[in-house]
Formats: C-alpha cells, structure tokens, sequence
C-alpha cells in the first residue's frame, strides 16, 4: 500500500511539473539569456540584422512579456530570432508543451495567387479555391503580417516554408489577424467565378496536415486540389528520394532528387553510377535533373555526384544538361546547385531557389532554462562562390512557373521548358 501511494505521489508531482506556469519574470530570464548567448557565441550570425537592431527588438519584447499570452511570447521569441534571416536558424511550433493548433488547410503561391492546395475531406468546396481574405484582412496583408515569424532568407523561402504559418491560430492571434485566440478562422475564398466564406474548425489534440515536399498526401481523410489520375514526373514515387525515367520519344533521362540522403535501399553514389551508364549506355541525348522539391541532407555525399557528371561528357555539354531548381532547393541542395553552376555545363530551370548561395547553415540547440523552449541556431558558413557573389538566390536561366490550373491538372511546364529547349543561339555564361 505504502508503494502504491508513493507511487500516486510521484505521478501527481510530475503532473504538476508539466503543467508548471512560466512567470512573466522567468520569460524575459529566458530572453537575456538567448540574448547574452548569441551576443557572445553567435554574434557572426549579425550579417543581414546589427547588433543593435537585434538588441532594440530584444528590449522591445522584453517590455511587452508581462502583457502577452503564452503563445504571443512563442510567437515573440520567434520573431526575435526570424531577424537573423537563416532558414537554419527558428523556433519551432511543433515543440511541446507549445505545440501550436492547426488549421485543416494547406496553401500553395501558384503563379496566379494563393490556393487551397488540400484540406480535409469535411470542406470539399474550399478544395483548389483562390485565398482572397483571411477574417476580412486581404490575404496581401496576412502575409505581411505573418512574415515577421518566418525565419525567410528570401522570398521564395517564405513561399514554401512561411505562408502556411497561416494555418496557426496562435500566430493569426498574435500577429492581429484575429482579435482573440480562437479555434476557428474565417477565409474568403473564389471558386469557379464565385465568391464564399468558408470557416474552418482547428483540428483537435493538436494534429497536423498530412504534407509532403509541400503537398497534401490525400487519404481517406485528406482530399488535393490535383486531379489524381495521373501523376507528373516530379510527384511520382514519394517513398524513393530519387528516382529515374527514360522518356524514348525525347531521348531524355529525367532524374527526381528530393533529398541529400542516401535511400533505404541504394546510396547517392550507387544511385548515380546506375545513371551515369545508361546514359552511356543508351540512346540518350539530354539528362534533367529536378531538385525542385530538395531541402537538404549531408553535403558529404556531393562529390561522387559531381564528379561523374562533369565525366560525363555525353551530357555534360551546353543544352543537353538542365537542373530543374525552385523555392524548397535549400540548405544542402543549395550547395549541390551552387557545384553544378559552378563546375557543369549545367541550364538551370524553374524558379529561383530558396537559400542564399552562400549562407549559415547546420544548428546547435540552445534550450531555454525556464520554459525549456528549444531553438535552432545556425553555425557553419557554407561558401560555395566568392564573397561578392552573394545573391540571394540562385536563378535560373529559363524562369518557369505553374499555375493553379496546370497543378489541377498535372501539367508541368517547367519540365516543358526542358524538355523544347533548343541551343541555338544560348549563351549559358554571359560573362
């Protein structure tokens, strides 16, 4: 009996550590302590943000805390730490205890607007719907509201991996969108020539969308905006992070690569040597390789792959070489394109990538004594090209985007683009 109560006792103080409230004084601890941190640790972080900038915004949240709700001081350190601009660098809402609510939407910036990309099978209408306001806000304004949580190294960045921070009630709350934290929000949406209010319910125990690479994954449960008859090249075979097909009637090897990773069943290496000799082997006059859809992995596992391209010389030639590249190319795949320009006879098409060419990546986790919140901070300078080429992009040459109607209905015009090419006449280097 004395074992059982003893027992109780314990569960019940462990019940109360979890629930245990943070002090209004033991968050602004919290913050002079991330700020004397990275003030002596991370001061080289202080590239696109001053010192006192960072420092200024640091005193100006300090002052707010004791006004503010728990996940409006969340959404503050957020803030705080989105200055610094590295994609490496953030504060996660997927963190317990404050784990964030969802929305059940997913939004995508085509190139005619923001859309219902998916949503869960209980809002069929909002399936594919421009995004026209956010509880009346002009959804131009919900974005620029929302960007100061988004750690953006540009905007592309922000276009996939930031607007959807619009799917939290926290961060609608405490960025103004809603005048109160509430589990549901109100979009105007337009459809077929119609305009309509759709509300959505948060979804409960704090569950997330199904996404992957930045897509609804539909189920019994989730429903796409995409008619699912077919799958283009670049959305096929999701359990492989790479993949390749020949396509006989253009002479092309097309190459999906979606992670610096090797795969549970072949290395990089392995994956790449098998390329390399069916092009050698085969009939083939062109190689594209998409890494539209690549946020990264271990720089470690580039060389072989470089390598053999540039001895490849097959393909290795102006206008039989193209990289696909777009808003979710990041951290190591930025440095994988960054080689490829570099040191191929590489055409880049698509859009512009979502990483500085060169930029701070990795992370160390700094846990916050109090709260116990943990962030990322980013500490490898990653320098592919000289200082003074410091875009905040890669570009491509031949600038490709999709609409909400090619999505729908699985057209790929920046395959296309590859794909027609013709050389004559095209300067790969203009200087």
């Amino acid at each position: 009996m004395k074992k059982i109560i003893t027992s109780l006792v314990l569960l019940v103080a462990l019940q109360l550590s979890a629930q245990k409230v943070v002090t209004s004084e033991q968050w602004q601890q919290d913050l002079r302590f991330l700020q004397k941190t990275i003030n002596n640790d991370f001061s080289f972080l202080y590239k696109k943000v001053t010192a006192k900038e960072f420092n200024e915004a640091v005193d100006a949240f300090y002052n707010e805390i004791p006004n503010l709700e728990e996940h409006e001081i969340v959404v503050g350190f957020s803030k705080v730490i989105s200055l610094f601009k590295y994609g490496h660098t953030y504060v996660s809402f997927h963190q317990k205890p404050y784990e964030f609510s969802q929305f059940p939407f997913n939004l995508y910036q085509f190139n005619d607007g923001i859309y219902i990309e998916g949503t869960h099978k209980n809002y069929p209408k909002a399936v594919g719907a421009k995004v026209i306001a956010v509880e009346e806000t002009p959804i131009a304004d919900v974005l620029e509201a929302i960007k100061p949580t988004v750690e953006a190294e540009n905007s592309q960045y922000f276009k996939a991996y930031g607007i959807n921070n619009i799917r939290y009630p926290e961060v609608l709350h405490a960025q103004r969108i809603t005048q109160k934290l509430q589990s549901q929000v109100t979009l105007t949406l337009e459809k077929n020539g119609e305009r309509f209010d759709q509300t959505f319910d948060v979804l409960e125990n704090k569950a997330g969308v199904p996404t992957k690479y930045g897509f609804i994954q539909p189920n019994e449960e989730w429903v796409s905006a995409r008619n699912q008859n077919e799958t283009p090249l670049y959305l096929k075979n999701f359990d492989k992070i790479f993949y390749y097909e020949y396509l006989p009637n253009q002479k092309i090897v097309y190459v999906r690569h979606s992670g610096i990773w090797n795969d549970k069943t072949e290395t990089m290496e392995s994956f790449y040597n098998r390329v390399f000799e069916f092009v050698e082997n085969n009939d083939v006059e062109k190689l594209v390789l998409d890494v539209r859809l690549n946020g990264g992995g271990n720089n470690y596992l580039l060389k072989p792959v470089i390598t053999g391209i540039i001895e490849t010389q097959k393909i290795n030639q102006n206008g039989k070489l193209f990289v696909i590249a777009g808003r979710r190319t990041f951290s190591a795949c930025q440095n994988f394109v960054n080689r490829l320009h570099n040191y191929t006879n590489a055409i880049f098409v698509g859009e512009p990538t979502g990483e500085n060419i060169n930029f701070y990546g990795d992370a160390n986790t700094l846990k916050l004594p109090n709260s116990g919140i943990s962030l990322r901070l980013s500490w490898a300078w990653w320098q592919d090209k000289p200082q003074w080429q410091n875009e905040d992009w890669l570009a491509p040459q031949l600038p490709v985007a999709i609409s909400s109607e090619d999505y729908r209905t699985n057209q790929d015009p920046v395959l296309g683009k590859a794909l027609s090419f013709e050389p004559e006449n095209f300067i790969l280097d203009p200087m």
